[in-house]
């Protein structure tokens, strides 16, 4: 029965074939929360007329027309890959079979050109208890944040920048893959530094590291992709055309951790460059576990400074950003589950 509140509340995504040209929703996730809307430019002519001291609603236009907004979820164990790929803008579009019904994806940066998403938001009207659905064409994830902390369910945000909105295409009927749910904090069980990467018949590994000893509460990975997403012109009926990257990538992090003068600090204070992994690693599936695996070849950290607030125990907010070691991608995340495909 439906309440007509955000319990009936739904989002899918789908893979475009044509950047901008809406497709059905492939991929249904839960979550939490989502901002997305229809930005437009308006334009109102300030003619004078004799007798007229107001603007007229006859002259009014709305010239431009966007797409913004932000969808926080948990990570899933199923269903993430679509989103990974167009956060980095990988190539990657199909899955390996490890064994049984394990299938492992790599993603690593790549190019955003035609790469595009349907965004559909499935929102209960109050009134009518009616799900109104609302179709964003030609979505590109111009910023994303993973968030891992202590004692807390691992989260995805991911911003947006798209085309156009239309509230007349049909609300798909949203399906879950069977046995997805979420990674928890406790299965971050391989959190690396340091070490030697190396890529073979695509994938990053690293060798070596050494199991970070520190007690870190938190760890953000936090990606932005710089866009020309005002690419109007004439002739192009206020729609935007492609949005295309106009700026180096940055990957940025952070983690809160207690003072650690060798592991942390003095990376910072002598300027080293290391390496960084993170795994979270999820039930059995068949020869191997789920994973959501994070390799960072060369991070730098910024600042690293232990301040003393008081009698509690000394914490450091550690700050570092990702850099191409000129021999690896600049970044690399696996999933390993029991998805055959990414679409």
């Amino acid at each position: 029965m439906a309440t007509g509140s955000g319990l009936d509340a739904q989002i899918g995504f789908g893979q475009e074939s044509t950047w901008g040209t809406s497709v059905t929703p492939t991929r249904f996730v839960e979550f939490d929360s989502e901002s997305l809307k229809k930005d437009v430019t308006w334009q109102e002519p300030k003619g004078l007329r004799v007798g007229v001291k107001a603007k007229r609603a006859s002259r009014v236009r709305q010239s431009r027309i966007g797409v913004t907004g932000d969808v926080s979820m948990d990570l899933p164990t199923l269903g993430a890959g679509m989103l990974i790929r167009n956060c980095l803008g990988s190539t990657t579009t199909t899955t390996t079979l490890i064994s049984g019904s394990a299938y492992k994806q790599v993603h690593v940066p790549g190019d955003f050109r035609g790469l595009g998403l349907t965004v559909q938001v499935g929102r209960p009207e109050p009134g009518t208890g009616t799900v109104k659905p609302f179709t964003y064409a030609g979505c590109k994830v111009t910023k994303w944040e993973l968030n891992i902390k202590d004692n807390d369910t691992p989260s995805l945000k991911l911003s947006f920048d798209g085309r156009s909105e239309a509230t007349a295409t049909a609300l798909a009927t949203a399906s879950y893959l069977a046995g997805t749910t979420t990674y928890d904090f406790s299965q971050a069980t391989v959190f690396k530094l340091g070490g030697t990467a190396t890529t073979a018949s695509g994938e990053t590994t690293i060798a070596s590291g050494v199991q970070v000893a520190a007690i870190v509460k938190d760890f953000t990975l936090t990606g932005t992709t710089p866009f020309a997403t005002d690419r109007y012109g004439l002739g192009n009926a206020g729609l935007k055309a492609e949005q295309l990257e106009n700026g180096t990538p940055t990957y940025t992090g952070k983690m809160t951790a207690e003072f650690a003068a060798t592991e942390l600090y003095n990376l910072f204070a002598t300027n080293s460059t290391v390496a960084l992994q993170l795994d979270l690693v999820g039930a059995v599936i068949g020869a191997t576990n789920q994973t959501f695996s994070i390799i960072l070849p060369a991070i730098k950290i910024k600042s690293a400074p232990p301040n003393v607030g008081g009698p509690d125990i000394v914490t450091m907010s550690t700050d570092f950003e990702v850099y191409n070691d000129e021999t690896n991608p600049t970044m690399q995340i696996k999933i390993i589950s029991t998805e055959s495909t990414t679409v």
